[in-house]
Order: C-alpha cells, then structure tokens, then sequence
C-alpha cells in the first residue's frame, strides 16, 4: 500500500512557503535524524532549492551515533548548504543555527540589511520545539501528533534576525515506498493515512537486521541477533506481541495491539538509538523510485495518445 497524506492545509503552506521565498535570505529545513533522506521533502526542494540552505537533523540524540555522522557529509557535501546534528530541546546548540545562517548569507544582518530565514520541514519533526528554545519563550505550539501548526508565524529572534515559522508539510506524492513507510512510522503521517500492522511489518523487515540487539533487549525474546534477523518480519511481530502480553481469549495474540506497542516504542525511543536509513540505501530506494515514475508516466502518456 503506497502512503500519502496532503490535507488542505498543505495546500496553503505550499503557496504561503512559494510566496514568503522572493524575500527570504536562507532556508532551514528540519530533518528527523532518524530518516535523514525520507525526511526531506522535495516539494521544499522545488520552492526553495535556489536559496541557501541549513539541514537540521533533529533529534540527533535519539538516532544511531554511527550513522548521523554520514549523513551530516552527505548533505555538507551539497552546494550552499551547512548541515547540523541537533537536540531541539538543548538551548547552547541550538544557537549554531543563526552562525551558520550568517556564514551562508554573511551580507545580510544590522537594522539595515536584518537577517531573513524561513524554517520549514515534515510534520512532527520538533520545528516549533526548537523555536521556542531559540526564542526562549512558547512561541509556537508544539505536540506529538502530525500537524499541529497551522499558520505561518513571524518569530523576531533579535533585532536583526527575523524567523518565519510555516505549518509541517509533506509533498503530493511518495514516489519512495521505504520513506513512505518511514515518514509514517516515525509519526509524520497522520493516523488514518496507513495501517499500522503494514507500517509496523515494514519497520521490523528493516529493524531486525542492524538493530536485532535492540529488539532482543527491548522485548526479551530469548534469541541471538542471528535468529531474529531469521525470523520472517510476520513472526517476529507476533512473537513480539506475545512478549509483551498482548494476547487475547483463547490464547490468540493481538498483532494489532502489538503493532502498535512497537510503534510507541521507536517514537518514544524506548526501542534504543536507531537510524532508518543510510545514505547509500536512501539512494538506491530514490533511483528504484524514479525509474518507476518515468514508467508511470511513460504509460500515462501513451494511454493519452491513443
């Protein structure tokens, strides 16, 4: 099942974000640490991609230390672009966001020429925490459900420095089934966009390979990172359920109920330091992607030519 989710307000964002661009000096888009590629909206590319830009993988603490590091190369490696591992909650580094807007826009800044910055990103990705730690105040709402903001808001963060904060958004179309999955796992995607039992099926498929070790002490299933990564993603589900006394009369385990126990899990990072992607295999699923798109479009434009 392909996962997509653009409600109306995502309409607006997108001519609000494509209006506010013309007079913007730098872009920071957030990015989950977690699904540093699937995280990055190309719609955001498409309105914005002439600007310069500052990815901020938030939530760096809760993603595996061994992969945020490829993936801050990844992204410094792109022109005009300044890459950051950040915790939105910690003030002190949060600061570095308004250095590295001046290093990629150094004309602008004083009363004459204020600093002007757009910060955007995906739903759910902690935008409104981390600009109310930079405000130091509870400027923008924040809460662990897609979709919370839904204005632009214009934030000063010093007399110089001017911060317009836009709703999360998501793009029209998931070309990418492992990011929709992902987007959908990490709690980007609103509830009645996916099944949780195939979204939960996909993340374990994926999980019980690098991170069999977390698996095995989150849920104690008495079995070798081997083993588990053995296990077809439906049994380890199950086993996973039952583990966690999610059984119903008669003995029948609530697979449901277990999925969505290890859904919490990931979200609440009760599951361990995990990374869902590393650059390499975000790649290869973009390519697989867009080898699909152009034949989708190469069979919609031979239906129209008949």
């Amino acid at each position: 099942m392909a996962i997509q989710w653009f409600p109306g307000h995502m309409h607006s964002t997108r001519k609000a974000i494509a209006e506010r661009i013309k007079d913007i000096d730098v872009v920071i888009e957030m990015l989950d640490a977690r699904l540093p590629g699937s995280s990055a909206n190309p719609l955001l590319s498409e309105l914005t991609g002439h600007k310069p830009s500052v990815k901020v993988l938030n939530k760096q603490d809760v993603a595996d230390p061994a992969r945020t590091p490829l993936w801050l190369d990844w992204y410094n490696a792109l022109p005009e672009t300044r890459a950051i591992g950040l915790d939105a909650s910690e003030p002190a580094p949060a600061r570095r966001l308004i250095d590295a807007c001046h290093l990629l826009a150094p004309q602008r800044g004083g009363m004459a020429k204020p600093m002007r910055v757009l910060i955007c990103g995906i739903p759910n990705v902690g935008k409104s925490t981390l600009i109310n730690t930079l405000s130091k105040k509870s400027q923008a709402k924040t809460g662990d459900e897609a979709g919370i903001t839904k204005l632009e808001q214009r934030i000063i963060l010093a007399d110089d420095f001017y911060l317009w904060d836009t709703p999360g958004m998501l793009w029209p179309r998931i070309t990418i089934p492992e990011s929709g999955y992902k987007l959908a796992a990490s709690g980007a995607v609103g509830k009645n966009a996916y099944d949780e039992e195939e979204v939960t099926l996909e993340l374990l498929a994926y999980l019980k390979r690098p991170y069999a070790h977390l698996l095995e002490a989150r849920y104690r299933l008495g079995l070798t990172p081997e083993a588990i990564a053995a296990l077809h993603e439906d049994e380890l589900l199950e086993l996973i359920a039952r583990k966690r006394g999610a059984v119903m009369s008669g003995g029948r385990v609530n697979v449901q109920k277990g999925a969505e126990l290890v859904l919490t899990d990931l979200r609440s990072a009760v599951l361990g330091r995990v990374t869902l992607e590393t650059p390499s295999e975000f790649e290869g699923w973009r390519a697989a992607g867009e080898v699909k798109e152009a034949e989708r479009a190469a069979k919609k434009a031979a239906r129209k030519g008949r």
